[in-house]
């Protein structure tokens, strides 16, 4: 029997020419495998159809949505993950389960090798081959971008020349990476940083200089974890789908961002993420009214790192299982509704509610009914601020003039 090898497919031109490429350049068999994280476009049995037509021995495919949402997408949400402050890791969060997936597809089908259509510039390398040997370290990886000097002009005269059923143009300027979460666009024009977006640049949301009436919605979390919107049950995967249509219609979720790349270089993306940027924005009010303030400081320190780790391709690392576990205790008390505005390109919330609250009208109200005891706050100043009031005394006894 021969060698096989799982291909990471998209059903696109790249991966489509990889097919025969691979069999060609390895003498190998390829089996073809794709996975549905709420990207849309073409439905699955049209890709795998398309992969047997290139000349892949098998095809697998996998409906991976709520597994996705569930398991990646809430995660990166109880985190509030926001890489440099801004990318809410579209990409980075699919990868773990894709690759999950083909290692997977290697052990049913007696693969040896996995092979994934990142270029050697880019951070999905990175994440795909560090995610599949650490669930396979057996398993090789290879990229027929970066490996096998497969370029894009290559693959079009290889579509060309064999006629495989699959649309060829050199007029597409922009690599697009998409999934329920978001969708990431790159190159081309962009790649000049003075150039503004285009219009076509967009597809997942409308443009917010022409929104339609303003539209409020009431989010339900459980557990850090959306459960309903406007008081009907949904799933993780309904919660990121409507609000993408919502959020979506309202321009929200663009972002425009020079970003640095794990490989050390800095890179022009723009990134459309509608549902995730108005979900992350209402879950980070909801903590600010039921988690302990202490406890909120060093979240937000433990969800950098996560984020970090994660956009890095160290998802099943030791040290992200860790941070899980912190993140998911805070987690706990999570629980209420957030009223959000949506209009003009922004997701601005009006209103909060819960049941485990930390918010205590008595203690906050300047008016009647308030239980603070105002006169305990002058001890507090005096006991406060004694260790910087003993150091100063000290240096100007040395004569060091703190003015």
């Amino acid at each position: 029997m021969k060698e096989r090898i799982v291909l990471a497919y998209s059903g696109g031109l790249d991966t489509s020419v990889a097919i025969g490429w691979i069999a060609e350049a390895t003498g190998a068999e390829v089996v073809a495998m794709a996975v549905d994280v709420g990207q849309g476009g073409e439905d699955l049995e049209t890709i795998r159809q398309r992969a047997l037509d290139c000349g892949a021995v098998e095809a697998y495919v996998a409906d991976a949505r709520d597994e996705f949402a569930n398991e990646y997408c809430m995660p990166a949400l109880q985190a509030n993950a926001l890489y440099m402050e801004a990318y809410p890791l579209v990409s980075a969060v699919s990868r773990p389960v894709i690759s999950k997936h083909l290692v997977k597809a290697a052990r049913e089908f007696g693969a040896t090798t996995v092979a994934h259509g990142c270029t050697g510039k880019g951070n999905d390398q990175v994440r795909f081959e560090v995610g599949i040997q650490t669930l396979g370290p057996d398993l090789k990886c290879i990229a027929p971008v970066r490996d096998l000097a497969l370029t894009r002009d290559k693959a079009i005269d290889y579509a060309e020349k064999n006629n495989l059923p699959i649309a060829t143009t050199k007029k597409n300027p922009f690599s697009i990476d998409q999934n329920v979460w978001g969708r990431a666009v790159e190159t081309g024009f962009l790649e000049d940083i003075w150039n503004g977006p285009s219009k076509d640049v967009y597809d997942y949301t409308d443009d917010p200089t022409f929104s339609p009436a303003p539209d409020t919605v009431v989010i339900t979390f459980k557990g850090g974890v959306p459960v309903a919107l406007d008081g009907q049950p949904v799933t993780p995967l309904q919660a990121i789908q409507e609000m993408n249509r919502r959020a979506g219609a309202q321009g929200i979720g663009r972002i425009d961002v020079v970003e640095d790349r794990l490989v050390g270089i800095k890179s022009r993306e723009v990134y459309e993420a509608p549902g995730a940027m108005a979900l992350i924005a209402a879950h980070k009010e909801l903590e600010n009214v039921t988690i302990e303030r202490e406890q909120a400081r060093f979240k937000r320190t433990v969800g950098q790192r996560w984020t970090e780790l994660v956009y890095d391709g160290q998802w099943f690392s030791p040290l992200k299982k860790s941070l899980d576990a912190f993140i998911a205790d805070t987690q706990q008390m999570v629980n209420g509704e957030i009223r959000m505005d949506l209009h003009g390109g922004r997701a601005v919330v009006t209103g909060r509610r819960s049941d485990t609250s930390l918010y205590d009208f008595n203690l906050a109200t300047y008016d009647e009914g308030d239980s603070f005891d105002q006169s305990q706050a002058r001890g507090f100043i005096e006991l406060f601020g004694m260790s910087s009031k003993v150091a100063s005394r000290r240096d100007q006894n040395l004569g060091i003039n703190p003015l």
